[in-house]
């Protein structure tokens, strides 16, 4: 499974019937290549007799920048022995337990991290393809929806223990959850409709039919009504959130792709990834203010409440658009990284979070000031976030190295924010593999482990050598995951035995 996005292609054989339709998922391979990234493990590093004067001054010099510090605090890898998961793309965040859940598109599971340990202290089963994940607050439930198997699975917040698994329609790919009337909402992409769940009894209400793919939720709690964005139809369902009836159906542009909701102006923002643009419209009276024209493939949405700015990132054109949420002007356009796909606010230091798939890196942007701060390496293909209000750490989902990189925003100079004077430099070799395979590292190597795509581990080795040559006598032909450490670093890397 590769990470996919959505394209789409225009048909001039007729001008008049020229339309922007969907193709299919397009795999990684056949769209560009993602370079490989390294990155940094946690834990505070002994500096050198040496180096301490140089840092010292270092550190005098550069402490503006420093006072409020970014820094990549942790590495989670997902397919080990406990996990077993591989290319995460969804989470949720349960304020009441301080836990982060993400969920993978292989693994049919639900990985449960602690927010104040970064540790993984559950491994709950799931349907296949997990697609979204959201929590309820009022019953701390978290719902994962399952889109290979058609399916939302209920697990409790408090224990990690599945509750129910309730059958949806086919392709489940968004969630919502209305806290006035305690519903939540499955928007199923294959089926034209979204499931109604209630949020206490774990029963489906009703299943409301919409437009062609519904593809993404969100919930106005002034006016109790959730909107769905139907990719293929160019338009957006307005559902009652009391009655569960569609009021109306708002016509967009096209492929809308995401949806946000801006409570102080009561105004829902939807991207349209095949025209350039987002669509604003009146959350009272359900009806279009404007269309702002912005980058290539707009792809995702985020709303920044303290200074009243919707954020837009363009996966085509690299940049994510800044809207004023009262004017409804474009007021800055902020370069990013390579295919910007997720984006998420954090409300406690005001900045947003862009994450960049095609770089393996996160930009991230002042909140009052439109710059970017500073762009972080994270893992390969970075596609979705969460934010955990209480530790104020940014948790990303790494697609295409099946890892969780933590983020963390903090006040003052942390000692292990301070730059390793030795770069760490691999490469793997040969690779596909048939009886061996050589790392070539600037680094000793300590340890590397071998592990299938179910996350078994296959085989672990030790060494103290720049340049290992590992034996796979005895290991069947596949693909599999590398798992190499050298000293305080580590990093993931896909090998394919023949």
């Amino acid at each position: 499974m590769d990470f996919c996005a959505y394209f789409w292609v225009v048909f001039q054989n007729n001008p008049k019937e020229d339309k922007m339709k969907l193709l299919n998922f397009i795999q990684k391979g056949k769209v560009r290549a993602f370079t490989k990234k390294i990155y940094w493990l946690s834990g505070k590093r002994k500096a050198e007799d040496g180096r301490r004067f140089v840092l010292l001054a270092l550190l005098c010099f550069l402490l503006p920048a420093f006072l409020f510090s970014q820094y990549l605090e942790t590495t989670i890898y997902l397919p080990d022995s406990l996990s077993g998961m591989l290319y995460p793309q969804a989470f949720t965040y349960n304020a009441t337990n301080n836990k982060i859940y993400v969920g993978g598109g292989e693994g049919n599971c639900v990985i449960v991290i602690d927010g104040a340990t970064n540790q993984k202290i559950a491994r709950i089963p799931a349907g296949n393809g997990i697609r979204a994940l959201c929590w309820n607050s009022t019953n701390n439930k978290v719902y994962c929806a399952n889109e290979g198997s058609n399916n939302v699975t209920v697990i409790d917040g408090a224990t990690n223990q599945v509750i129910t698994t309730i059958p949806v329609g086919i392709y489940p790919c968004a969630l919502v959850w209305n806290s006035t009337n305690n519903k939540v909402y499955c928007a199923n992409l294959g089926s034209n409709n979204v499931t109604v769940i209630d949020g206490a009894t774990n029963q489906v209400i009703t299943t409301i039919p919409v437009g062609e793919w519904p593809n993404a939720l969100v919930w106005n709690s002034t006016n109790n009504k959730v909107y769905c964005a139907n990719l293929v139809s160019n338009n957006v369902s307005v559902i009652d959130g009391a009655t569960n009836q569609v009021i109306t159906t708002i016509p967009v542009r096209d492929g809308p792709r995401a949806l946000v909701w801006n409570s102080t102006n009561n105004k829902v923002y939807c991207a349209n990834a095949g025209s350039n643009n987002v669509t604003v419209i009146d959350g009272a009276t359900n009806q279009v203010i404007t269309t702002i024209p912005v980058g290539e493939w707009p792809n995702a949405l985020v709303w920044n409440s303290t200074n009243n700015k919707v954020y837009c990132a363009n996966y085509g054109s690299d940049n994510v658009s800044v809207i004023d949420g009262a004017t409804n002007q474009v007021i800055a356009t902020i370069p990013v990284g390579d295919y910007p796909w997720a984006l998420v606010w954090n409300s406690t230091n005001n900045k947003v979070y862009c994450a960049n798939s095609g770089s393996g890196s996160v930009s991230v942007i002042d909140g009052a000031t439109n710059q970017v701060i500073t762009a972080i390496q994270v893992g390969d293909e970075p596609c979705a976030f969460a934010w955990n209000s209480i530790e104020n750490r940014t948790y990303v989902a790494n697609f295409g190295s099946s890892t969780v990189s933590v983020i963390r925003d903090v006040t003052g100079i942390e000692e292990y924010f301070l730059p390793d004077v030795k770069p760490f430099i691999s490469e793997i070799y040969p690779n596909p593999a048939k009886s061996f395979f050589v790392i070539r590292s600037s680094l000793p190597v300590k340890e590397i482990e071998i592990f299938d795509v179910s996350g078994k581990l296959i085989k672990e080795t030790d060494f103290s050598s720049k340049e290992p040559k590992i034996s796979l006598k005895g290991i069947k032909t596949g693909v599999y995951l590398l798992k190499i450490k050298a000293e305080n670093k580590e990093f993931t890397e896909k090998l394919v035995i023949r």
